[in-house]
């Protein structure tokens, strides 16, 4: 009897223990599923609150939109926030409209097949991460509590978070002007083709910088601020960190 108890007892508190550690599901979710025509070389627009996004390329003229909506709460409160949508032959606009009062503890998940050559203008979200994967012409992304990713992305990419890493993967293409890359507490880490030809300005305050390219060191007239040359000079490259390193690295040749 004593051993029973034992083991029971012990059943009991791994039990506990087992509820404790184990992630919290929402109490309630719902998906969205549309596919909206855009030519190739569209625009495309989305605008999030909380959530993340994530963007990958197929060769269809048309956008495909999955959003899944959650709430640890009751269900009723998915039907208060609204997912907009604008849509034109050359442009997409995407919208998650919250009530005007606010206090409605909902997330929007957003996962988007889109042309491989259609403009990514914006793409922003306050709480979550931003990820885009092989698109070629990237634009602004914006967040403030997550990360940013780029994988083998071209374009004038403009990445800025607050609370995040970046992280940029940029394969440059001959139309693009330039790329920056900011964050007040995090990281930032530039992938680039070894032969690129670039002027760089790094903001680093409270970190440090470092390059595995052959990086020429010019003056600077602000202190925490390097400026400098890869190979000759060419593209205006912007680096910033408050609380964080700066990183350059030379993307690996691919056969």
């Amino acid at each position: 009897m004593k051993l029973r108890s034992t083991l029971l007892s012990l059943s009991a508190a791994l039990l506990l223990l087992a509820l404790l550690v184990a992630p919290a599901l929402p109490a309630a979710s719902r998906e969205f599923s549309q596919v909206y025509p855009l030519r190739a070389d569209g625009s495309l627009e989305l605008t999030n609150v909380n959530g993340g996004v994530r963007v990958e390329v197929w060769d269809k003229e048309a956008v495909e939109v999955r959003a899944v909506k959650s709430t640890p709460e009751r269900e009723a409160l998915l039907d208060l926030v609204s997912i907009d949508v604008e849509s034109r032959p050359d442009y997409l606009s995407i919208a998650t409209r919250y009530p005007f009062d606010g206090g409605v503890e909902v997330a929007v998940d957003y996962t988007l097949r889109v042309p491989r050559h259609a403009h990514l203008a914006r793409l922003s979200t306050v709480n979550g991460t931003l990820r885009v994967t092989d698109a070629i012409s990237v634009g602004d992304l914006h967040t403030v509590n997550g990360n940013i990713e780029v994988y083998e992305g071209s374009g004038d990419i403009r990445a800025r978070t607050t609370n995040g890493n970046v992280y940029l993967e940029w394969r440059q293409e001959a139309e693009t002007h330039g790329a920056s890359a900011e964050t007040t507490n995090g990281s930032v880490v530039l992938v680039i083709p070894a032969g690129l030809r670039a002027d760089v300005e790094a903001h680093c305050m409270n970190g440090s910088f470092s390059s595995d390219l052959p990086f020429v060191m010019q003056g600077s007239d602000q202190q925490r601020v390097l400026r400098g040359q890869l190979g000759s000079g060419g593209v205006p490259i912007r680096l910033g960190t408050v609380n964080g390193t700066i990183h350059i690295a030379a993307a690996k040749s691919t056969i």
